[in-house]
This record gives structure tokens, sequence and C-alpha cells, in this order.
């Protein structure tokens, strides 16, 4: 196995418990891989001012992986290493796919949320779970008409998400993006979602571009996740880890297995693969 120099960690269901929080043991097993010059990069489908606050100001952070590899982001000088967005026009044509669908969607847009003010204003039938529902009312900035905003606008959009009220509906409004828009990449983080960003904005992607900036390769990365927006990283990590919880895809991908997200997994592996002294 080559020496680890970066480890790339999914948010939500590896890092943090089911309570969104960092554990200390996890937190430990981050600061002394930092100590030993290993980079540590967050790697999550939100942009960064949108990471949780205990994670965001990790004092050893400086690079993140964010909106599922559509940037790569310099916390030190505020900017993006790499971007891979999607064009404005194909971003509204997938909205006006959607709206034949019984749901809701957002879009990231110049590292923030925006969405139409009437889908936001029912988002607690389409996202139940609190933590989702939370992030729907505080990082999307109301509009009158989404699609409108956009093509005023005219920039092009880091991700487009939409939640289903019924998630039986995933599979036509799924083939129906596809049809049309081939060049887009679509994956779940819950149930009843659906993510879309730009073929090559995936964070096995991100992460190969990161390490080649930093002077070495996938060979030298250490990924860890869990769900299906993480499977690239782990597959092409030269030590990929999958949780406990993880996608059946995910655990088929890993090169190997740790404790889920509940059991300070990521600590637990560190600790195997980084011990102390080393």
């Amino acid at each position: 196995m080559s020496m680890i120099k970066l480890i790339a960690l999914d948010l939500d269901g590896t890092l943090l418990d089911s309570e969104k929080r960092l554990s200390p043991r996890n937190r430990a097993a981050l600061e002394r891989a930092a100590a030993r010059g290993v980079h540590v990069v967050p790697t999550t489908g939100r942009f960064f001012g949108m990471m949780p606050e205990e994670v965001r100001d990790l004092p050893f952070v400086r690079y993140a992986i964010t909106v599922n590899g559509a940037q790569v982001y310099d916390r030190a000088t505020g900017a993006a290493l790499a971007r891979a967005e999607i064009p404005v026009a194909t971003a509204i044509g997938a909205m006006e796919v959607l709206d034949g669908f019984d749901c809701i969607y957002d879009c990231y847009q110049d590292n923030w949320g925006w969405m139409t003010e009437a889908m936001q204003r029912k988002a607690d039938r389409y996202a139940p779970d609190a933590h989702y529902l939370k992030m729907i009312r505080e990082f999307r900035r109301p509009v009158p008409e989404l699609k409108a905003h956009l093509a005023a606008k005219g920039a092009d959009v880091q991700k487009v998400m939409l939640f289903a009220r019924d998630a039986a509906d995933l599979p036509a409004i799924r083939a129906a993006l596809a049809a049309r828009f081939p060049e887009l990449a679509l994956t779940q983080s819950t149930p009843n979602n659906v993510e879309i960003n730009h073929a090559l904005a995936h964070k096995g992607e991100a992460l190969r571009r990161l390490a080649e900036a930093l002077g070495f390769g996938l060979p030298e990365c250490m990924a860890f996740g869990d769900g299906m927006n993480d499977l690239t990283m782990v597959r092409d990590a030269g030590l990929g880890v999958a949780m406990a919880n993880a996608a059946p895809a995910v655990l088929a991908a890993a090169k190997r297995v740790t404790l889920s997200n509940d059991e300070d997994g990521v600590a637990a592996a560190i600790d195997r693969f980084l011990p102390a002294g080393a």
C-alpha cells in the first residue's frame, strides 16, 4: 500500500454520526493524521459554507471537495482549484423536465442555494427528514421562480437537487432526465431525492484533480464513504474504505470496510492503517 498523503471524507453517514455530530474520537484521529502532514479533505454534496461549523472550522482543513465534486475549494484563498458545473441552459431544461413530476427542486449556484419560493413553503411535504428540511429552509434563498432567476443571472449551476413526494416516482424521473440530458450525472443521498451534476462533477474525479494539484496521485489517497455519491472516490482511491452502514454498491467497491458512522468507523480505520508512529 502506498504512503497515504490525503484522507477524503464524506460527512453525513461517514464522518458524522446519526445526529450529525463530529465525535471526539474521530476528531482526534484526524488531528493525528494532519500532524503527520496528511491532507484532511471533507468531501460533501454541500457547498463549503453549508458544511457543519465543527468540520468547516477544523484548523488543519485547507481543501474541500464540495457539491459532489463540482468544486475543489481552497479555504486559504477562497477560490476554486477546479470546477465542473452545469451550463445554465441545461439546468433550466432539467427543471422543465421536473415540472412534469410531483417534486420540488432547488439548485446551488455561486456557493449558495436557490429555490422557488412556493416550493420552499411546501418543503415539509417532500422532505420530512428534519435535517434536510432544516437545510432547505436555511440554505436556500427564495426567488419568485427559479428558472426565470437563473435565466436572468446567466451563471452556470453547481448542482440541481430534487425531492419527490413519493419515492416510487424516482425511476421515472431519472429515466426522463437521462433520456434528455445524458451528459448529466444522477445520484442519490436520501431515499426520495436525486442530485443532478455535470458528468465530471463526481467525487472520484475531484479527488484525482486535487491530488494531482498537490503533486501526487490517487494511490496515495484514502477515501471514506457510505452513499452512492461516494462510490467513485471509494472505488478510485488507493485505499477506499466503506462504512459498515454503506450502500451495497459502495461496500462492493471498497478495498476495506470499517465500523459504522455511529461507531467511530473513520477513527477505527485511521488507527488501523495510519497507526501512530508508523
